[in-house]
């Protein structure tokens, strides 16, 4: 054993200093060579002779060279090391061909290595978190009755205290909902969104402060002090990341909160907690079961599958039901992985994108395999001279794979740098997509990625001309040159199909992004229901324990929007607790008063909208029936409401809604007379199709602490932002301004994810185009160099030269037309894909099918022009004289 690693050792020292080893083993085998001689000589041979026999005693200088390095040092690393070094050499021969192989191959690797950092952050690094796989979300599963097309729901206080009784699949249960408070006591007041969790969140996720603690169970009370776990970001940004921030009390929402801990950056749940707090329930709050506004984490037990937990659950929402029918019935419960609920929003299209730029590297990698292949033609005589040496198809073949792997490597160094500026790109496009706190970098797995493609790449780029050198005839290569012919009929075949191969790939991304392109205008087409040009919007978080009263927060907002509405630049203002194509309202069940109730949990959902006077003209929405939101619309009047159309349309159809009566069980005891019809908006976005069923109840009625301020404009609206600043803090130093944008702005953020895999996928269908066009030319200049005799006798024959350009352009066209054929049957069947992602479009649509296929057609067209031209070109007589 020792004597094996010894030589393996000594194999492998073998490998340095070589030159100084061949130097001293030439002059020990002329030294043995000399002694050889001599004795020939000596025993009656001439000189002549005796070197021969001395030769043969030695077996050849060359081979017992050879023999000695084999065993001095790893043959398969030198042959390798020499392999590289005559590839290098025989590249920089030829500059521009090396060049434009590395061009072609880093913009194929770079976007894949751009896209992969992308879905490697995304979809397969683990969350920062102990044992991640056995961590899962519980959600509820709501009636479709009254959520028709929802799979997934929050969760009620009282039905996640029966779960985490009763289920046994689970090490631990948490509960988290939302909660927002502003950061004040300071100069710059600041809103922050964070959550109220269960005092176990932490143990559940496995982690621990980076600072500090976690909750203690009895912060967890009612009654409790005030404490708080800030996040790394926000401890950074506020507080200078001072470690003795543990025990000190800063003021948020005016009131006094201890600071226990400091989450690390990489602990993201919910994913835009700035803080954490204790939930500290009541005993009232712990048994409400028919609002649903919290999340569940749980964490599997050992020995719990997650079908063994969902089956679990599913007898848990069972014997709920039969226990609560009033709140129950129909709410069932659902396991999801943890890592899969964080990234379903952005999943297909990073898979999408990522499938984009796989076409496209495979684009590039045919587009070298043409150069190589063309390049063989002028090494034919080389590979001749090799076989007829001895060099076997294996040797030749394993020197042109080293050339295009080397090239491979080369444009995987430059698709680096491309790729770092793309990610940034990405980044920056689909920030809000992806999950908050994921990082995004060339680290070392998209490095080892970027190694991987890269070699692969050029491995498959030259097997094709390997293999054809392979095949080369000794005798037609070595006549090469001699005035004989040196077509190649094999490798343009070869060529062709590669070209198929091109405009096949590039057909199914063009018709991508067609799709996208087309689903985008559609888009831009739909009625938002609303008019969005010089609108202004500000959220106002108001801290609940400073507004502590109904009356307190009507007066807050209704000085504000006397003085606003006083701006010689302002048209109209008002307050919403939803703005449109955010998605963000809360849903109220309702009964129609004078007909059959049904149970609450089987009651239909609509969106509830707090509005104040004003709002509605603010956002250009018309009143079609009845009146509007009026300013005797106040506590102690009548209750009232305003429905949208579709709403009026469900609930009563072929009748009049105005003076009709509703009831909610969030408003116990209360009816609600319908006073006006409002047109529909696109609450939840421009691509939900079905309108949203809405109801507006008057903010002086039911005022909620944080509402949206809407101004129209008569200028741009950004203009009026330091004015409106100063009145809100003239009322309130302490009240933070949150999320202050245009309604263009929101329109423009709600179709941001659709926009940029849209820009992608046409950038990477562009880039495809150019090198489909690219290979389409290259090969039929190559035909048009290999057919000159022939072009040149049909010339002197008498052919006209239009004939000789049709000839040349349908050679041109038949790849071409192949490649579109079989790209329209590649998009049909992968058409699924992009069902999801595009709008009022089949994935089949005709019009964009037929419209790429004629775009490739003309682009086939164009690129077979040139060569065909230069056809024409040919002089028969000199080119007879040359044969």
């Amino acid at each position: 054993m020792m004597r094996t690693v010894r030589a393996w050792v000594m194999r492998f020292g073998g490998l340095f200093g070589q030159h100084a080893r061949d130097r001293e083993l030439d002059q020990e085998l002329e030294s043995h060579l000399a002694l050889h001689i001599d004795d020939g000589v000596r025993s009656g041979l001439s000189y002549d002779e005796a070197r021969r026999q001395a030769l043969l005693k030695l077996g050849g200088i060359d081979a017992t060279k050879e023999r000695y390095r084999d065993r001095r040092g790893i043959p398969l690393l030198d042959q390798l090391a020499r392999d590289v070094r005559y590839a290098v050499r025989s590249l920089s021969r030829r500059p521009g061909f090396a060049l434009a192989a590395i061009l072609v191959l880093a913009l194929g690797i770079g976007a894949n290595t751009a896209i992969f950092s992308v879905v490697h952050a995304v979809l397969l690094a683990p969350l920062p978190y102990a044992d991640p796989g056995r961590l899962v979300f519980v959600w509820h599963t709501p009636p479709q009755s009254g959520f028709p097309g929802m799979s997934r729901f929050a969760v009620s206080p009282a039905n996640y205290f029966d779960w985490r009784a009763q289920s046994r699949s689970f090490e631990g249960m948490a509960i988290i909902r939302f909660r927002a408070l502003n950061l004040t006591g300071t100069d710059r007041p600041e809103a922050l969104r964070g959550a109220a969790v269960s005092a176990d969140l932490f143990p559940v996720l496995g982690v621990q402060p980076i600072v500090g603690r976690t909750f203690l169970a009895e912060e967890d009370r009612p009654g409790a002090r005030h404490v708080v776990i800030l996040s790394e970001g926000l401890w950074t940004r506020r507080f200078g990341a001072d470690r003795r921030i543990v025990g000190r009390t800063i003021s948020l929402d005016g009131q006094p909160f201890t600071v226990v801990g400091v989450m690390g950056a990489a602990v993201r749940m919910p994913d835009w907690a700035q803080f954490w707090t204790p939930l500290a329930w009541t005993a009232k709050e712990r048994a409400v079961r028919s609002n649903h506004n919290a999340m569940v984490v749980a964490r599997l037990a050992p020995s719990a599958a997650l079908s063994q937990a969902q089956a679990e659950m599913d007898t848990i929402s069972r014997r709920l039901e039969r226990q609560y029918p009033e709140d129950n019935t129909g709410w069932g419960a659902v396991v999801q992985p943890m890592h899969a609920g964080i990234v379903e929003d952005i999943r297909t299209p990073l898979l999408v994108l990522l499938g984009a730029v796989a076409f496209v590297l495979l684009i590039a990698c045919a587009n070298v395999a043409n150069l190589v292949l063309a390049r063989t033609v002028t090494r034919r005589k080389e590979i001749g001279v090799r076989l007829a040496l001895g060099a076997s198809g294996g040797r030749v073949l394993r020197q042109v794979l080293c050339e295009t792997t080397l090239l491979g490597i080369a444009g995987g160094v430059a698709g680096l740098l491309l790729a770092r500026a793309g990610v940034d790109l990405i980044v920056a496009f689909l920030g809000d997509a992806l999950p908050e706190g994921t990082s995004v970098g060339l680290d070392v797995p998209v490095l080892f990625f970027t190694l991987a493609i890269s070699v692969a790449t050029g491995m498959v780029a030259g097997l094709g001309a390997g293999w054809r050198l392979t095949r080369t005839n000794v005798s037609d290569a070595l006549k090469q040159g001699l005035g004989h012919t040196d077509s190649d009929g094999g490798g343009r075949r070869t060529r062709s199909v590669l070209v198929v191969a091109e405009v096949a790939l590039s057909l199914v991304l063009l018709i991508g992004a067609g799709l996208m392109i087309r689903s985008l205008w559609r888009l831009s087409q739909v009625d938002p229901g609303f008019d969005a040009r010089n609108v202004l919007t500000i959220r106002l978080p108001i801290p609940e324990q400073k507004y502590d009263g109904p009356d307190r927060q009507v007066r807050f907002y209704t000085d504000i929007l006397e003085r606003i509405r006083q701006m010689p630049a302002v048209r109209g203002a008002g307050v919403s607790s939803v703005l449109p194509m955010n998605g963000d309202g809360n849903n109220w069940p309702i009964a129609v008063e004078g007909r059959p109730a049904a149970k609450p949990a089987e009651q239909p959902q609509v969106q509830t909208i707090i509005a104040s006077p004003g709002v509605l003209p603010a956002l250009g929405v018309p009143v079609v029936r009845g009146r509007d939101i009026a300013e005797t619309d106040v506590g102690g009047s009548p209750r009232v409401v305003l429905v949208s159309q579709a709403m009026a349309r469900h609930f009563w159809p072929n009748e009049d809604p105005l003076g009709g009566r509703i009831t909610t069980i969030f408003k116990p005891g209360v009816s609600f007379e319908v006073v006006g019809v409002v047109q529909d908006m696109k609450l939840d976005g421009l691509d939900v199709g079905r309108p949203v069923e809405a109801m507006y109840m008057p903010f002086a009625q039911d005022p909620m602490p944080e509402m949206a301020l809407v101004i129209r404009t008569a200028n741009a609206p950004a203009d009026l932002v330091p004015t409106v600043t100063a009145v809100i803090h003239a009322a309130d130093r302490d009240q933070p301004l949150v999320e202050v944008r245009t309604m263009d702005e929101i329109m423009s953020r709600s179709i941001a994810q659709r926009r940029f895999t849209m820009l992608l996928l046409a950038s990477f269908a562009a880039l495809a185009l150019v090198l489909a066009a690219v290979g389409i030319y290259s090969v039929l200049s190559y035909t048009v160099r290999q057919r000159v005799r022939e072009i040149g006798i049909r010339l002197a024959l008498g052919a006209r030269s239009s004939e000789v350009l049709r000839l040349i352009v349908l050679n041109g066209l038949r790849p071409t037309i192949a490649g579109i054929a079989l790209g329209l049957v590649g998009a049909a069947a992968l058409s699924r894909a992009l069902s999801s992602s595009v709008y009022e479009i089949s994935g089949t649509d005709p019009l964009t099918f037929a419209g790429v296929a004629l775009i490739l057609l003309m682009v086939g067209f164009c690129a077979s022009l040139i060569p065909a031209w230069r056809a024409t070109r040919i002089d028969p007589m000199r080119t007879l004289r040359e044969e």
